[in-house]
């Protein structure tokens, strides 16, 4: 039935690009695939929460990669793992007005407060062994806390949404250590480390590598929107002052991955020398956007243009940068795990392993971060919102409509008897999500959202 209504949707598409898909009852196989997939996927969860991987018998368990061992009482906080499922569980909720949905959610709410460290933040993983259905009282251990890979943004962005729909003293609690947490490893000058309590060595320095300090940010702005405290948009706005201050000057006015105490590039791990890295720069343009529409400051924009001005004249091919750019001479530089401390300028020499590990060269989002700016800049920041909320044509709602529900027919028929989306012979949470997303968006798209 999965792969007829699939096939339906293709045909009807193919000659009438204007036909809604809920005709011909993807809407109902939607719903109904997403309510066997969040079935069988709760059934399999750890007291509410989830690692990233799991075996097709369910008897080994890792989290990002199967060299990552998981203990049978741990869950994986590092996205996409269980907070990311616990939004994919909100945003079906907030689309299908199930309160299935918000059940589930709470479970992974549960599983992430009762797993949070003394201090308030998380690590990558966390053993919730001691969670059952009649616990009131999170038993928290105490141990360092990291911001790397959105860890404990991640987790703490989705408690906060949680906290606006589930009423529960255990749950506010759990934000509100968290925010405490957020604030209180924030250093002086705005910046974040990548682990706090602090622990020596390239983990205290102030790290924007693997969007750590965006991401602060990001959930710092998010706990202002929902909660309105005055203090948590002084915070973001001190990390924002950060970004600026940080920046190096010209003609190389990007930023780097990690910097020293005292302010300059430095190394982190063995193969990851001190630049001017394009791929931070791209997410510091889109941080300082943000944070302007959300201030209406434009000291935030002030930056930017002398650091698109750096990326225009950085590229090594047709959209195409080096991740990292020797500072001074702006030489694009790698490194390589097989000969750590070691900087390398041909790229040919780098490892055929390294390369395709690391991401050395890429895009990095540089062009969709400069058309973000432009856009903004162009418009204001009063005006941008309200254009952004704008309804799109007739004409531009279908062909998205067109798009969302053939990715939802593929999701669907890829949906196996028990409820499984298998990868590569593997249960994994990043997959879930993204299926399990694609359907919500159709949903969206197919039909008006309810309201819980």
């Amino acid at each position: 039935m999965r792969r007829f209504v699939f096939y339906a949707v293709l045909v009807a598409f193919a000659g009438r690009p204007d036909v809604v898909a809920a005709s011909d009852g993807l809407v109902d196989e939607a719903k109904a695939a997403m309510k066997k997939a969040a079935s069988y996927f709760r059934s399999i969860s750890t007291n509410g929460g989830y690692v990233g991987i799991y075996s097709l018998d369910l008897q080994e368990r890792y989290g990002e990669a199967v060299y990552e061992k998981a203990g049978p009482s741990e869950i994986w906080v590092q996205p996409p793992g269980t907070p990311t499922a616990g939004q994919c569980y909100l945003q079906a909720w907030r689309v299908t007005g199930d309160n299935y949905y918000l059940d589930a959610a709470r479970d992974v709410a549960r599983a992430l407060v009762w797993g949070q460290r003394q201090i308030g933040g998380w690590d990558h993983r966390a053993d919730v062994a001691h969670l059952n259905p009649n616990a009131t009282t999170p038993i928290r251990k105490q141990g360092r806390c990291t911001f790397d890979d959105n860890i404990t943004q991640g987790a703490l962005k989705f408690l906060i949404e949680a906290d606006t729909a589930i009423n529960e003293a255990w749950l506010t609690e759990g934000v509100e250590l968290g925010i405490a947490f957020m604030l209180k490893s924030q250093f002086v000058n705005g910046a974040w480390p990548q682990w706090y309590p602090l622990r020596g060595g390239y983990y205290d320095y102030y790290t924007f590598n693997d969007n750590a300090i965006n991401d602060c940010i990001d959930v710092i702005l998010n706990a202002h929107k929902a909660y309105g405290n005055d203090e948590y948009l002084v915070s973001a706005r001190r990390g924002g002052d950060f970004i600026i201050a940080s920046q190096l000057p010209e003609p190389q006015a990007g930023w780097a991955q990690q910097y020293s105490h005292d302010m300059k590039p430095a190394w982190a791990r063995s193969f990851e020398p001190p630049g001017v890295c394009s791929a931070v720069t791209a997410r510091n343009i889109h941080t300082l956007v943000q944070l302007y529409l959300y201030t209406k400051d434009a000291k935030y924009l002030a930056p930017i243009p002398a650091a698109i001005e750096w990326l225009n004249e950085s590229k090594i091919g047709d959209n195409l940068w080096a991740r990292l750019y020797e500072v001074g001479s702006n030489r694009p530089i790698y490194g390589d795990r097989e000969d750590g401390n070691k900087v390398h300028y041909d790229y040919e020499k780098v490892s055929l392993k390294e390369r395709s590990s690391y991401g050395w060269r890429g895009e990095y989002g540089i062009g969709n971060a400069t058309s973000y700016y432009h856009q903004v800049k162009s418009i204001g920041a009063e005006a941008y919102p309200a254009e952004q909320q704008e309804e799109p044509s007739a004409a531009l709602r279908a062909e998205r409509l067109r798009k969302a529900a053939l990715s939802a027919g593929k999701a669907i028929a890829a949906l196996d008897r028990k409820g499984r989306w298998i990868t590569k012979e593997m249960i994994t949470c990043e997959t879930f999500v993204r299926n399990f997303g694609i359907l919500c968006d159709y949903l969206e798209l197919a039909q008006p959202a309810q309201s819980p």
